[in-house]
C-alpha cells in the first residue's frame, strides 16, 4: 500500500493508523486486514455516533464507582476485620486476671440526715463462703436453669448477648445484654456493676481466660457465693438463712429454684415486700426454673409436678437499724435504685448490687427535729395505749406514717412502724390497705378539673346540691349502675351540698359524682395527682377508696393539692455519692397537672372537714392549733381494718394511716373466716375504745404532730368557692332519683355540717369503718391476708350487714 492508500484508509478509519514496525512493503494479506479492520472500525465510530445522537450513549464510569468497587469494600471488609481480630488478641494478652476482691469492695455506706449529722452507717458484710460440695447438687442446678442452660458446654462468653451490650452502652441506652454464669461471675467478684464499654470489654476477656483456667465447678461456687440475693444476704448460705432459717446443705430442690429466680430482682421477687405483680412474676420465675430442669433431663416430670411454690419465712432486720432507722435506710436505697435505673439504665439486680455497701454518702432529706416530733407523736396518742397483754386487738395496731415539704417535695419525717427489727417492712410506703374516704377529694378535683355537671346538667361545684339519702341507687343516665352504698350508720341526709356532703364524708353523693364525671376520669386523675393506679378498675366502687394506697402516695397527692395543682413526687434523697460517681437528684416538684383553681378550690372543701366535719373534735379544737389553716380527709375502711387521716397546713402535709394487721394466727375475722398471722383484721376496741375512726388516733397523731412543727397559718388561695371563703352564689340543685337497693356497704361519719365556716365548730363525730370492694394482694407479710377481698366490687353479697365506713 502506497502513502496515498494509506491516508485514504486513515480518514476512512478515523484514526490514525498504526505505526509500521518496518518499512518493508506489506503483504497482501496485511493488506487486507488492515483494511478490514479500519472498515470495521468506521462502523462502531458511525453506530456511536448515531447513539449519541439519539441520546442512549451509555454514560462512562463516575468516580464514586471507581472508589466503591467490589473488591475495595472487600478488602476494606477483611482490612477491618484483620484489625478488630489483631485488637481483641493485643487486648487478651494485656488484660490479666485480677486478684479477687469483692468482700474488700464492700464498704459502708453512711447514711446523714438533712443537716449533715450521721443517721446509722451500714457496712457490716453478711456473707459466708461455702464449699459447692456443701449445696446438694439439684440446688445448683437451678442457678444453671434459671441463668445459663449451657453453661457446662459453652467458653464462659455469650459474644451476642456481650456485642448487644456493648452496642447499647455506646448508643446510650446502658441496658445489659445477655451474660452467662462466668461473666456474671467475673463481674460479681473481680470488677464491678458500671456500664461502660472498657468494663464490657474486659469482662469479655477475663471471662475467657477464667473459663480457661477454672473448672465449671469453681465458677458455679464463686457465682452462687459472691450474688446478691436481697435481705443483705450476699452468697447462697446466707441467702438460704435469710429466706428459709435453714444452712445451704439443707436447701430443697424448689426453695433452690426460688432463690435462683430471686437474683433477677432481689427486693422485688422478695415474698414479704412483694407487690401482686411481683408475686406474679416470680412465681413464673420459678416455674421457668424448673421447667428448664426436666428440659434438660435435670428433674423428673414427676417430681417437678409435685412441687409447690416454697414461700420464705419472715425477714430480719440488718443490725445497727433499729427503731426508724431501717425504715429510712430502705425507702433511701430504693429511691437511689430507681435513680440509678433511669440514669444508667442499669437492671433493678444491678441498681441494688450497685447501692447495697458500695461506700456511698447518702444525705436524707429527714429533718431530724421533725422525725423526733413524729416519732414523740405516735407514742403520745397510739403506742403508750397499746397492750395486747389486757386486749389482744391492741397487737394488731400498725401505724404509719409520712410527712412532706409542699413547695420541695421534700420527705422531713417518716414512721415506718413499732421498730425495724419487730416489723421489718415499712407501714410508710404499704399499698395494701384501703385509703378510704380519703381519696375522696380526688373525685372532686376531677369534677372540677373535667368542668363535669350532674346527671341533669348542673356544672359540679361546692355549692351543688346532692341527694345524700343512704344505700341510694347510682344512677347513669337514668339507668341504675348496680351500686348504693350506704352512709355511714344509714344515715340519710336528703339534700345536701356538696361541701357537706365532704365534710360529713357522705357515700352516697361520691359514688354518684364519681359517675357523673365519668370513673376512668376519675381514675386518670388521680393517676395524674401520683397514685399508682396500674391494674386498678374505674368502677363506681373506688369512689369509696377500695383500692390500695401507701401514707407516701396519699401525701404526695395531698402535697401537689396544697402546692397548687404542682406535681409533687415525694423524695427522701439530698444527694449520693461514692469515690466513682454521684447521682443527679431530680426536682420532687414539677409542672403543674391539675389548674391552681381546681387544686386551691378542693383545699377549700378541705378545711370545711376539719372546721366542721369528721375530724373537728381532734384537730379543728385542739388546743395546739394556734389559728392556722388545716385542710384534710379522714378515712376509715371496710371493717374498720384501716383508719386515716391525711391533712395539711400551708407548709407541711402529713398522712397517717393505722392498718389492723394480725401479730398471730387464731380467732375469726370480720367474715367468720380463721384469721392467719399477717391478716388484714378489723382495729375495732383498739386501746379499750370501739370502732378506730380516722379522725381517732389517726387525726390525734397528726395534730401532735404538725401544730408542733409547722409555722405558717393562711393559705393563699386563688377559689372563689368552698369553706376557705364566702359562698358566692345560689346553691346549685342536682335531681338525681333516689332509690335503695342493698350493696357495697361504705360510708363516712356522719356529721350534720352547718355552712362552712371558718374557725373550728362543732364537732361531728367519729369515724367508723369503710368500703369492702377489691383489696390488693399485696399484703407485705410471709402469709397472705386471709379476708376474703370482693373479686367483683359491684357485688353486694359481702357488703351485707358490715358496719359502713367513712
Amino acid at each position: 500500500m502506497g502513502r496515498a492508500e494509506e491516508r485514504r484508509a486513515r480518514q476512512r478509519g478515523g484514526r490514525r493508523a498504526a505505526p509500521r514496525r518496518r518499512r518493508s512493503a506489506p503483504t497482501a494479506a496485511t493488506a487486507t486486514a488492515a483494511a478490514g479492520t479500519a472498515t470495521a472500525t468506521a462502523g462502531t465510530r458511525t453506530a456511536e455516533a448515531g447513539n449519541q445522537a439519539a441520546g442512549s450513549a451509555k454514560p462512562p464510569k463516575g468516580r464514586i464507582r471507581r472508589l466503591f468497587t467490589w473488591k475495595k469494600i472487600l478488602g476494606t471488609f477483611f482490612g477491618t476485620c484483620l484489625l478488630i481480630i489483631a485488637a481483641f488478641i493485643g487486648l487478651y494478652l494485656y488484660v490479666d486476671i485480677p486478684e479477687g476482691n469483692a468482700a474488700a469492695q464492700r464498704q459502708s455506706n453512711v447514711y446523714k440526715f438533712s443537716d449533715g449529722s450521721v443517721l446509722a452507717r451500714s457496712g457490716k458484710v453478711n456473707r459466708e463462703i461455702v464449699d459447692l460440695s456443701k449445696v446438694p447438687r439439684k440446688v445448683q442446678l437451678t442457678f444453671v436453669a434459671a441463668e445459663n442452660k449451657s453453661f457446662y458446654h459453652d467458653v464462659g462468653v455469650d459474644f451476642k448477648g456481650t456485642a448487644r451490650g456493648l452496642i447499647n452502652t455506646l448508643s446510650g441506652k446502658g441496658k445489659q445484654g445477655g451474660s452467662t454464669i462466668t461473666q456474671q461471675y467475673v463481674k460479681n467478684y473481680y470488677l464491678n456493676q458500671d456500664q461502660t464499654v472498657t468494663r464490657k470489654l474486659r469482662e469479655l476477656v477475663i471471662s475467657l481466660k477464667v473459663d480457661r483456667e477454672k473448672s465449671k465447678d469453681d465458677i458455679l461456687a464463686g457465682y452462687i457465693n459472691t450474688s446478691y440475693y436481697g435481705r443483705n444476704a450476699y452468697g447462697i448460705q446466707a441467702a438460704a438463712q435469710a429466706y428459709y432459717h435453714v444452712d445451704a446443705e439443707r436447701l430443697k430442690v424448689e426453695q433452690g429454684a426460688y432463690l435462683a429466680a430471686l437474683l433477677q430482682a432481689p427486693s422485688q421477687y422478695d415474698w414479704a415486700v412483694a407487690t401482686p405483680t411481683g408475686k406474679r412474676l416470680v412465681k413464673q420465675r420459678w416455674n421457668y426454673v424448673l421447667d428448664n430442669m426436666v428440659e434438660e433431663g435435670w428433674l423428673s416430670k414427676a417430681k417437678r409436678d409435685g412441687l409447690t411454690f416454697p414461700k420464705p419465712k419472715e425477714p430480719k432486720g440488718a443490725p445497727g437499724l433499729g427503731g426508724q432507722k431501717g425504715y429510712l435506710v430502705e425507702l433511701a436505697n430504693h429511691q437511689l435504685e430507681q435513680q440509678l435505673m433511669r440514669q444508667e439504665g442499669l437492671t433493678q439486680a444491678q441498681a441494688e448490687n450497685a447501692v447495697i455497701e458500695k461506700g456511698w454518702t447518702i444525705t436524707l432529706n429527714i429533718d431530724p427535729k421533725k422525725q423526733a416530733a413524729l416519732e414523740s407523736a405516735v407514742k403520745s396518742q397510739l403506742t403508750s395505749k397499746l397492750d395486747r397483754k389486757k386486749r389482744r386487738v391492741d397487737g394488731d395496731v400498725q401505724a404509719g406514717a409520712v410527712s412532706v415539704d409542699p413547695k420541695t417535695g421534700k420527705i422531713v419525717a417518716l414512721y415506718g412502724g413499732r421498730d425495724y427489727y419487730a416489723h421489718y417492712y415499712s407501714n410508710a410506703t404499704r399499698t395494701d390497705y384501703q385509703p378510704a374516704s380519703t381519696f375522696k377529694p380526688v373525685i372532686l378535683a376531677a369534677a372540677l378539673e373535667q368542668n363535669a355537671t350532674t346527671q341533669d346538667g348542673q356544672p359540679i361545684t361546692a355549692n351543688t346540691i346532692y341527694d345524700g339519702a343512704s344505700r341510694r341507687q347510682v344512677l347513669d343516665h337514668g339507668a341504675k349502675v348496680g351500686f348504693a352504698p350506704p352512709n355511714e350508720d344509714n344515715r340519710d341526709y336528703d339534700k345536701i351540698t356538696v361541701q357537706k356532703a365532704m365534710n360529713a364524708s357522705v357515700n352516697s353523693v361520691f359514688a354518684q359524682m364519681g359517675v357523673d364525671v365519668g370513673m376512668h376520669k376519675v381514675m386518670d386523675t388521680a393517676k395524674t395527682l401520683g397514685m399508682d393506679t396500674k391494674g386498678m378498675q374505674a368502677v363506681p366502687a373506688q369512689t369509696l377508696g377500695s383500692m390500695g394506697a401507701s401514707p407516701l402516695e396519699m401525701a404526695g397527692i395531698y402535697a401537689t393539692l396544697d402546692n397548687h395543682g404542682n406535681k409533687v413526687t415525694p423524695s427522701i434523697l439530698k444527694s449520693a455519692e461514692n469515690k466513682t460517681r454521684s447521682v443527679q437528684i431530680p426536682d420532687a416538684v414539677g409542672g403543674s397537672v391539675i389548674s391552681r383553681t381546681t387544686a386551691d378550690t378542693v383545699t377549700s372543701v378541705l378545711t370545711g372537714v376539719v372546721d366542721d366535719g369528721t375530724a373537728s373534735d381532734s384537730v379543728a379544737k385542739n388546743p395546739l392549733r394556734g389559728g392556722r389553716q388545716v385542710a384534710g380527709k379522714t378515712g376509715t375502711s371496710d371493717c374498720n381494718r384501716s383508719a386515716w387521716f391525711t391533712g395539711y397546713t400551708p407548709d407541711l402535709v402529713t398522712s397517717v394511716g393505722l392498718f389492723g394487721e394480725a401479730y398471730k394466727s387464731g380467732g375469726t375475722g370480720c367474715e367468720g373466716v380463721p384469721i392467719k398471722k399477717g391478716a388484714h383484721v378489723s382495729l375495732t376496741g383498739a386501746m379499750g375504745g370501739g370502732r378506730v375512726n380516722g379522725g381517732g388516733p389517726p387525726a390525734k397523731i397528726w395534730a401532735a404532730y404538725t401544730f408542733g412543727v409547722s409555722h405558717r397559718t393562711r393559705f393563699d388561695l386563688n377559689a372563689t368557692q368552698g369553706a376557705a371563703v364566702e359562698p358566692t352564689g345560689t346553691p346549685t340543685v342536682s335531681h338525681s332519683p333516689s332509690e335503695t337497693p342493698s350493696q357495697t356497704p361504705s360510708s363516712e361519719p356522719p356529721t350534720a355540717s352547718q355552712t362552712p365556716s371558718q374557725t373550728p365548730s362543732q364537732s361531728p363525730s367519729k369515724t367508723p369503718s369503710q368500703t369492702p370492694s377489691r383489696t390488693p394482694s399485696q399484703t407485705p407479710s410471709s402469709e397472705p391476708p386471709t379476708d376474703p377481698a370482693t373479686e367483683d366490687p359491684l357485688d353486694p353479697a359481702p357488703g351485707i350487714g358490715r358496719p359502713p365506713q367513712e
